[in-house]
């Protein structure tokens, strides 16, 4: 056995071993303790007497925590059972809170005073990043939806609590909001029993939320070790989703493969429409997972043929989902009886030890008998439906049938690429998938910036993909640009037919690839600063030794710290021909190149940069790199 397959071995076990583990590690390097009932600091913002609650909710005692975060932890339905509760110091700063309840479900209150407060940021927000009040925040998260992590943060920027369960897997009800009666804050989580101390992991105050979230994602990393992630995982895809929808064939994608290598993509994703009853944009064909004898007489034979190219080649797949109109339906009927949240088909039940094996057999076989590189797994979220209907922990039944899945995938093709889609691409589902892709928005080039940068702030391993990128044939170049522009910090997917592209949109795609592989691993390994969540990150920082890409998305203004980096690469994602700068550290003589949305080059670059702020003069869609040849004299 090999190391790779030596630590797939291990996920399965994950789940129950993360906890012991980390209580050991507590125990060698906790610094600092605090047990029920602590004393109160004579600084705390408000008198212990303050009940901790949100609207509807009984209130309980609030005590200190950590910082300006107060605690209550309650035992639901046990009136008699206090839990206890501490606080110890780990590595990077992070605090643990382990609540030891009997082996019951508690219910963990934490509030913080207003302040300043401009937003809270959690992996299910979407475009409600602001703050809401108490009896309107509420998301039930699992394995397969979202994580229990939370970040509040102020107009500053700086983060007020910050906090992440440990154990991801679980079914978590989670409330929060702004407490109208108590000027705070509140987060309330409603954990289920466990025979293991509940943990929680706290950041204190930190500058930033993707400063808050960088020691949790270290800690995840060390606690569930991710999947391996082979370089293909980080090359640019070519999907067919976009371009094609369910009307795909053989020789369609073929036609597409030759290009997409010659523009620097390293993987093709087949998407819906190459199984049979693959029409008509519903799913009520899901099932049987066999090539369309139309389209695909021959799906190994055509995988071969792209793979030819150079291309890796991954298939979608929605194994959970199954339809009346697939021949197995009346088969696998009784294991499925809850309907999907997408039209037209119900949804397995993971909890089955018999689905459970259908599906890694299914997968298995689809990778073995096609030449397959991997597989692009959609839909696993619709195991939530599920959720609290008290047969059983989704969550659990998820993380044992994906860890059967990864080690049976990996016997047959070492470095499987399995792409996985918001919202289960959390800290949980690092162990079984290397490519995490933003959820479907399709032409929003600011949803697609923001999507990725949402999933890069958890993600603990994989590679994080853009969704797959379209635009019109009459769309000007500096539209196009701009698609590539709001993938630029993560990996690119082009979902558009190249053969028929105007050759100005190849030229764009072109410069702009070749750009992102030339930066490559400053914008997926550099660190990444996006601002606040609530202003939809305008100004991206990327960082790595001396060089530094920012990408400004509005009528902003960038920093140009001379002192710190010594080439900056500024991209214009607005819809202004010029960028403001502000140069600081200094400045001096620089080398300049200004190039347009499809590469070309421009006149006039700056030669001379003194400190203060200044236009520079770059096209929309276009990119400006600056190097420091000469300091101030």
């Amino acid at each position: 056995m090999n190391t790779q397959q030596a630590q797939t071995a291990q996920t399965a076990q994950t789940a129950q071993t993360t906890q012991t583990a980390q209580t050991a590690q507590t125990a060698q390097t906790a610094q600092t303790a605090q047990t029920m009932h602590p004393a109160q600091p004579t600084d705390h913002p408000y008198p212990i007497d303050i009940p901790v609650t949100t609207a509807h909710a009984a209130p309980a005692p609030a005590e200190p925590l950590l910082d300006d975060v107060s605690i209550a932890v309650l035992a639901p339905g046990h009136p008699g059972v206090t839990p206890r509760w501490e606080l110890t110091s780990l590595p990077d700063g992070l605090r643990q809170l382990a609540v030891r309840a009997e082996g019951l479900p508690v219910e963990i209150r934490l509030s913080v005073p207003l302040g300043d407060a401009a937003g809270y940021w959690h992996p299910l927000g979407a475009w409600r990043r602001t703050l809401v009040a108490d009896w309107e925040g509420r998301s039930r998260v699992s394995l397969v939806e979202g994580a229990a992590v939370g970040c509040l943060y102020e107009h500053s920027g700086a983060t007020l609590l910050t906090f992440a369960a440990t154990d991801p897997v679980p079914e978590t009800d989670v409330r929060f909001g702004v407490s109208e009666e108590n000027d705070t804050h509140v987060v309330h989580l409603s954990l289920p029993a466990s025979p293991e101390p509940h943990r929680l992991l706290l950041v204190p105050r930190a500058p930033s939320v993707a400063a808050a979230l960088r020691p949790l994602r270290a800690w995840f990393t060390a606690a569930r070790p991710p999947m391996p992630v082979p370089d293909a995982a980080r090359l640019p895809v070519y999907s067919t989703w976009y371009a094609f929808n369910q009307d795909v064939t053989a020789a369609a994608v073929e036609a597409q493969a030759g290009p997409a290598a010659e523009l620097g993509c390293g993987t093709l994703i087949l998407d819906d429409g190459w199984q049979r009853h693959g029409n008509g944009r519903g799913y009520a064909g899901c099932g049987d997972w066999e090539p369309d004898p139309a389209k695909f007489p021959d799906l190994a034979g055509h995988v071969a043929r792209v793979r030819g190219r150079g291309l890796r080649y991954l298939l979608w797949v929605a194994p959970l989902l199954l339809g009346p109109e697939a021949d197995c339906h009346d088969r696998w009927a009784a294991s499925a009886p809850a309907p999907a949240t997408v039209p037209g088909a119900r949804v397995l039940d993971p909890r089955l030890p018999e689905v459970r094996r259908h599906v890694i057999e299914l997968c298995v076989s689809l990778v073995r008998d096609h030449g397959l590189d991997g597989l692009k797994l959609d839909f696993l979220d619709e195991a939530a439906v599920y959720a609290g209907d008290g047969a059983g922990d989704v969550g659990r039944a998820m993380t044992e049938l994906l860890a059967e899945l990864r080690r049976a995938l990996e016997a047959v093709r070492p470095e499987v690429l399995l792409e996985l889609r918001q919202p289960y691409t959390g800290p949980g589902m690092a162990p079984f998938g290397n490519m995490l892709r933003s959820f479907d928005c399709p032409a929003d080039a600011t949803a697609n910036r923001i999507q990725t940068l949402d999933t890069a702030l958890l993600a603990v391993g994989g590679a994080v993909h853009s969704d797959m990128l379209m635009w019109s044939r009459s769309a000007p170049v500096e539209a196009v640009a701009r698609q590539l522009i709001g993938a630029l910090h993560a990996v690119p997917q082009l979902s558009v037919r190249l053969d028929e592209a105007p050759p100005e949109h190849l030229a764009a795609v072109r410069f702009w690839l070749g750009r992102w592989l030339l930066h490559r691993e400053l914008l997926l390994d550099g660190a990444v600063e996006p601002g606040r969540p609530d202003e939809l990150y305008p100004v991206v920082v990327a960082a790595r030794g001396d060089e530094c890409l920012m990408s400004v998305h509005g009528d902003r203004v960038a920093v140009l710290d001379f002192a710190a980096y010594r080439r900056f690469h500024l991209v214009n994602g607005s819809g202004r021909d010029r960028l403001m700068v502000d140069v600081t550290g200094g400045g001096g003589r620089v080398t300049a190149r200004v190039h347009g949305p499809d590469g070309r080059m421009m006149d006039d670059p700056p030669a001379h940069l003194p400190e203060g702020p200044r236009p520079l003069a770059v096209p929309r869609g276009g990119l400006v790199s600056l190097v420091l040849t000469e300091g101030p004299r």
